[in-house]
């Protein structure tokens, strides 16, 4: 995991490397002014000796300032280096997010990524901080502190020795028992912000249901269990601090008593000595502190560091063949004995030994029941998902043979659920094509039927879009994102019931307009009502993942029960009226 996230560092390598460097000058300066105080109480005080305390002084003087010098540049660049790398770990991942196939983003959870990119990544961004200065700092000055006690006086170094294993025992123990605590705190941080994106997301829903007791019980519930793993972990984390403090006063105590007998009883030590010992006992015990401290936050970033890893480690299902195909001829498509499962259980496919062969310019309809995998069934086209078994061939050549882009460029899809962007009505079409000029915009809004409603706009074609379409209708949603789609010039054109919100009328204009302008191009329309694809060449009418009939709608209607079924209870039911 180590190895995989530092491979992240970057071109911040040199502030890396400068703050533990800036940060070894910046102790070894400071460990040098106890001993320099001790000097000028025994050599200067003592003996009246200002010359000398002047001379000292400002050598002290200068340490100090070279110290503060030092130290500021230390936290610049640890500050530079741990920014940029976590700069780094979220361009990567979201990189890699990009890269997923649907099958993928399947496995993780929308808040589940969203936490990954923000509180872990911060947390590892800060533990990485504290590592290339804060432990560094700590066990130089640790150390050379230790060094100096043993210089001044080897029999005192037993306190320190002492002190150092019970600190060390206590910070074992902190470490193994609140690691599993994180982890599952860092989980809870997913569910709740699940609660709070499904909230928000769906709360015109919630409102209308009048759900709202509901959903703030949710998300109570959310935030006791996390806060309930925040008290647990922080229980044991709060130890450090008081059990430090006990150490550094009785170590304090001990040095005085000890301290005190050798110069009063044994003569064996000066008060200059003991003085400095006073300030190294601090320097060695704080030292200790901040390096629990910092194997307290690894022990948090370790957990955040393995759910990072876990998606920088993920490889999208689908990819590039050695040799791929860079061009798509036509729009023909051909389905050859597919099976397909989500989970990739040949036991649980959600497409059974579909068979079909559609001529380029088709305009082919996709009608069943609600769970008879229409969607599934168009998502195989353009390579959303890879078949089970069989294949799927788009222009006479498997579309695994294909560049995922190129054929992605000829297969232009508007999915179920529709979504536009903050941006213009232009920014957003743009995405289709993002040269196309305003006329080629206002050409595929025609053929849309979006143009009536975009003209009437106070800004027209320059309104802006809100997050999410907010500021329109369902269906003039809709009709922006059959637009873009069309901007494609796509070889194949795929509306996943992307007219459910318009009424029939306009429906039936589009379809109109599809069949008049754009010929060559094959199109599939998936819908829930038959009016909407009655005049298609030909009909797919799918139960429970198998196709049960393809043909023209006179050809169905005269042979087929299922749509004979739906038929009968639209026309009862005056659909077509709507």
């Amino acid at each position: 995991m180590i190895k995989k996230l530092m491979a992240h560092i970057g071109e911040y390598k040199k502030d890396s490397l400068l703050a533990p460097l800036y940060v070894t000058i910046e102790v070894i300066l400071e460990v040098m002014l106890p001993i320099l105080m001790s000097r000028v109480i025994d050599n200067g005080v003592s003996t009246g000796n200002m010359g000398y305390v002047v001379r000292t002084a400002i050598l002290m003087l200068a340490a100090a300032m070279c110290a503060l010098a030092a130290g500021v540049l230390s936290g610049r660049h640890a500050a530079r280096a741990a920014m940029g790398f976590g700069r780094n770990l979220r361009k990567a991942m979201y990189d890699n997010i990009q890269d997923f196939s649907f099958q993928n983003i399947d496995r993780y959870s929308t808040a589940g990524l969203v936490t990954r990119m923000t509180t872990d990544v911060t947390n590892v961004q800060n533990a990485y901080q504290m590592i290339i200065r804060t432990l560094v700092r700590s066990p130089i000055m640790m150390l050379s502190a230790l060094a100096m006690c043993i210089y001044i006086n080897p029999n005192l170094s037993v306190i320190y020795i002492v002190a150092i294993l019970f600190l060390v025992s206590v910070l074992a123990f902190i470490m193994t028992h609140s690691f599993p605590i994180f982890d599952k705190m860092f989980k809870g941080y997913d569910r709740l912000n699940a609660s709070v994106q499904e909230n928000l997301t769906g709360i015109r829903v919630v409102k209308s249901f009048v759900r709202e007791d509901y959903e703030n019980k949710k998300f109570c519930d959310a935030t006791d269990n996390l806060k309930n793993l925040s008290i647990s972990a922080e229980k044991l984390v709060i130890m450090n601090m008081p059990v430090m403090q006990f150490t550094v006063y009785t170590c304090i105590l001990l040095v005085s008593w000890v301290g005190a007998r050798l110069i009063v009883v044994h003569g064996s030590m000066t008060t200059g000595q003991l003085m400095s010992l006073f300030t190294y006992t601090t320097q060695i015990l704080m030292g200790l502190m901040m390096i629990s401290m910092v194997f307290i936050m690894v022990t948090m970033a370790q957990a955040s560091g393995e759910r990072i890893v876990e998606v920088l480690d993920e490889k999208s299902s689908l990819t590039n063949p050695e040799n791929p195909v860079y061009e798509v001829p036509d729009g023909a498509i051909q389905f050859e004995h597919v099976n397909f499962s989500y989970s990739g259980d040949a036991d649980k496919c959600v497409l059974r030994d579909i068979n079909l062969d559609i001529h380029a310019g088709e305009m082919i309809g996709v009608i069943g029941g609600t769970g008879s995998s229409k969607s599934t069934l168009v998502q195989m086209i353009p390579r959303l998902y890879d078949v089970l078994s069989g294949s799927v061939k788009v222009g006479g050549r498997d579309v695994r043979e294909y560049d995922l882009e190129t054929l992605r460029d000829a297969v232009s899809m508007v999915l179920q659920k529709n979504v536009l962007f903050s941006g213009t009505i232009l920014e957003n079409l743009r995405w289709g094509d993002k040269d196309a000029s305003e006329e080629d915009c206002r050409r595929v809004c025609r053929l849309a039927q979006a143009d009536e409603f975009i003209e009437k706009l106070p800004d027209g074609y320059n309104t802006y879009i809100e997050q999410g379409g907010t500021n329109v209708s369902g269906g003039q949603k809709q009709r922006l994102c059959i637009a873009r789609a069309l901007l494609k010039k796509p070889k194949v054109l795929i509306l996943d019931d992307s007219t459910s919100a318009v009424d029939t009328h306009t429906d039936a204009l589009i379809c109109k307009a599809f069949a008049e302008e754009i010929p060559d191009t094959t199109k599939l329309i998936i819908t829930q009502r038959i009016s909407s694809v009655e005049d298609a060449d030909r009909i797919i009418v799918l139960d429970q993942g198998r196709v049960v009939g393809f043909g023209t709608h006179e050809e169905l209607l005269g042979s087929n029960a299922i749509y004979q079924e739906i038929y009968e209870l639209q026309k009862k039911g005056g659909d077509d009226d709507e």
